[in-house]
């Protein structure tokens, strides 16, 4: 049995950017039952708040639910006063100038430039800067069919690490790379998580798309943890069921 089982978000329990639906919502709050549940993931805590502590059923036990933005270097948990941040890691001004930089050099040099932009392509989530290749507001269609071998973003993943020597660089998501310090990655996330919940690396579960060499769930894979490697939400929803099953 495990006492904690963490995920990945987009592509795992939503959509890209999408909240999580009905059934999933119901699947993490039957989960919460028999085991802690930790969300970790590119996005900051806005997008989670949207994606996935609002979309909760009322019977769902928040207490156990840790809620990790932009690849756990935030952490979030809920108590009297709502949902509140116990730590935050940031980027200072120059790293992030020196970033942004970078990713504008890496796109002219690679080519990928596509015909179309929903908003803004790099974002700044404090502790993580995110490389949307359609835009932060792209719909899923167009998404889905940029780059869905991850080979365009493995291209100008290369490039960046050449130019940013000594900072974690990810894919993730369906059109995203994340940008953060050295050694930040989903491991590092969840021996933040160890330390902060007390719960034991060998006591967690991760589940997640991304886990291949280069993908951003693969981190967890390094540390040791029992992962489960699935295709999109309604995989994950069969997944978190035998959990269940067999943890009552």
């Amino acid at each position: 049995m495990k006492e904690l089982i963490a995920f990945d978000l987009d592509g795992t329990l939503a959509e890209s950017k999408q909240p999580l639906d009905e059934a999933m919502g119901a699947a993490l709050a039957g989960l919460l039952q028999v085991a802690h549940v930790a969300v970790i993931s590119g996005g900051d805590w806005p997008q989670f708040d949207k994606q996935v502590a609002s979309r909760l059923p009322e019977r769902t036990d928040r207490s156990r639910l840790w809620l990790m933005p932009t690849t756990g270097t935030k952490l979030y948990t809920y108590g009297a006063g709502g949902w509140a941040p116990v730590y935050a890691e940031l980027f200072d001004e120059a790293q992030k100038q020196a970033i942004f930089e970078a990713f504008d050099a890496s796109l002219e040099a690679t080519g990928f430039v596509p015909e179309e932009v929903w908003g803004e392509r790099i974002e700044d989530r404090g502790s993580q800067i995110t490389f949307s290749a359609l835009g932060q507001q792209a719909p899923i269609h167009a998404k889905e069919v940029w780059d869905p071998d991850f080979a365009k973003r493995k291209v100008i993943q290369a490039d960046l690490r050449e130019r940013l020597p000594g900072l974690s660089i990810n894919m993730g998501g369906a059109t995203s790379i994340d940008i953060t310090r050295e050694g930040v990655d989903k491991a590092y996330g969840l021996k933040k998580l160890r330390d902060a919940s007390g719960i034991a690396l060998d006591a967690m579960m991760f589940i997640g798309d991304a886990i291949f060499p280069g993908g951003n769930d693969y981190p967890a894979k390094q540390l040791g943890l029992d992962t489960v490697r699935v295709r999109d939400p309604q995989e994950t929803l069969a997944v978190i069921d035998a959990i269940i099953a067999c943890q009552k």
